[in-house]
């Protein structure tokens, strides 16, 4: 199935962990007397703990931005990856980076966040919002407190990080706002699951964003894998074994990222893209 492992938020017990990642650096970036493409900006990735969170980010800190490594995982717990693990790699590589508490459900945990992260780098350039849990059951056997765990993080937590970060990067002249999303938005004939529609529903919050904040030069797309990412989140969710043909790994999506971090509203905005099908074009 076409389906991307869980992005991670760092809440107990339902987000999704991923594979240990290191920075992607492209022929020339490591020359240093070359200009990495996202030198003086700041990025805010919200569920960066493990998984494709972790892979964006350290790929946007090897591209020379600042990051806040942002989500609830503090402390290891059942799944491996905490912010600080991840930020500590991303220094270790010679970047810059701030682990953030934050739970992306509550508004005064995202606004501390967003606070703490212009307080330490002057500001905001770009959000990743990318914090999410899985649930793929069907409708009809879905609890209800599955559900709303499904709306509550891959929707409202897009919705509450994405506020909170606009007047941020408005002030900053413009800048990028990325969601996390899945190919499972289109797959209709294999049925519905909460997983999905709040991903559909995130799509269309972007697609309106981008007309919104086109005016204040801000790029607004959402980004998904082309293929499986396996991730430790997969295989907690139940996931089975992938074929290798099937299989995407993380490192893809924070090449793909990056391309979507150096847009602004005269560049690619409003658009849903797949990592692999947006890279072939570069």
């Amino acid at each position: 199935m076409n389906e991307p492992a869980d992005p991670a938020d760092g809440r107990p017990g339902t987000d999704g962990p991923g594979a240990a990642t290191r920075p992607v650096v492209p022929a020339g970036a490591g020359d240093p007397g070359r200009r990495k493409p996202l030198t003086g900006k700041v990025a805010f990735v919200a569920g960066a703990s493990r998984g494709i969170g972790a892979a964006i980010a350290m790929s946007l800190a090897a591209h020379g931005a600042s990051v806040a490594v942002t989500a609830r995982s503090e402390v290891t717990g059942r799944v491996p990856g905490t912010i600080h693990e991840v930020a500590g790699r991303i220094v270790a590589a010679g970047g810059r980076a701030l682990a953030v508490p934050c739970d992306v459900t509550d508004e005064e945990s995202v606004r501390a966040a967003a606070t703490a992260t212009v307080t330490e780098f002057g500001g905001i350039d770009i959000l990743v919002a990318n914090a999410g849990v899985l649930w793929l059951g069907p409708v009809e056997t879905t609890p209800l407190k599955r559900w709303q765990l499904c709306l509550d993080v891959n929707l409202t937590g897009v919705f509450l990080v994405t506020r909170e970060v606009i007047p941020h990067i408005r002030a900053r002249g413009g800048g990028s706002l990325i969601a996390i999303t899945t190919t499972g938005v289109e797959m209709t004939d294999r049925g519905s699951n909460a997983y999905w529609v709040a991903k559909a529903a995130v799509e269309r919050l972007y697609a309106g964003l981008a007309a919104d904040l086109r005016p204040d030069n801000i790029a607004v797309n959402c980004l998904s894998p082309s293929r499986v990412v396996l991730t430790e989140g997969w295989l907690a969710a139940g996931g089975g074994e992938i074929p290798a043909e099937m299989v995407e790994p993380p490192e893809t999506m924070g090449r793909a990222a990056v391309l979507l971090a150096t847009q602004d509203g005269a560049g690619i905005t409003g658009t849903v893209q797949r990592s692999e099908t947006l890279l072939a074009t570069q």
